[in-house]
């Protein structure tokens, strides 16, 4: 997380807000932040426990939000998908019509989620990655980008993209 607000601060800085769930319906929305060592102590204790997933809460969060104010990217990280794709598709339609790019991060590789994350990327008009189970410097690398994305749009991510390559590309070249 740090390294995605040291990517945005070369362009002017970058507002986040944290949204989770977990268990038996536990639906947390944080506060947006601009500091992050801040966004590393809440993201750093939310524990895991199991429970079904909440992509749509998640995605109808996001739609409030940017009826709000200007929201430039949700992301979402996932490794698995339960709920019935048709209205997540439609949530993703919204937000696409809204202008906002959802950049759909999934760890491993459940098939099922996979074709229902790039879906809700190509509808938002963002983009989708897979990322191997145990590697936190991919995450960060698109984290990072996503955070340029967000300050700078697609020019600042193309020039982005040259100098890191790899999965930067990839996600530029989606968009």
């Amino acid at each position: 997380q740090g390294d995605m607000f040291a990517a945005a601060a070369e362009l002017g800085g970058l507002a986040v807000q944290l949204v989770w769930y977990r268990g038996y319906g536990e639906f947390q929305i944080e506060p947006w932040l601009t500091d992050s060592a801040e966004l590393q102590r809440r993201m750093t204790s939310v524990q895991c426990q199991g429970g079904l997933t909440q992509i749509g809460r998640v995605l109808e969060h996001a739609i409030r939000e940017t009826r709000q104010h200007r929201v430039n990217a949700l992301v979402l990280v996932g490794d698995c998908l339960e709920e019935p794709v048709d209205p997540l598709c439609h949530s993703a339609g919204q937000l696409g019509l809204l202008g906002v790019p959802a950049f759909v991060f999934q760890e491993g590789h459940d098939p099922d989620a996979a074709l229902a994350f790039r879906e809700i990327a190509r509808l938002t008009g963002g983009a989708y990655c897979a990322f191997d189970t145990g590697s936190a410097r991919q995450l960060r690398e698109l984290l990072g980008a996503v955070a340029v994305y967000a300050v700078g749009g697609r020019p600042a991510l193309t020039e982005f993209g040259k100098r890191h390559g790899g999965l930067i590309q990839q996600l530029t070249q989606q968009l």
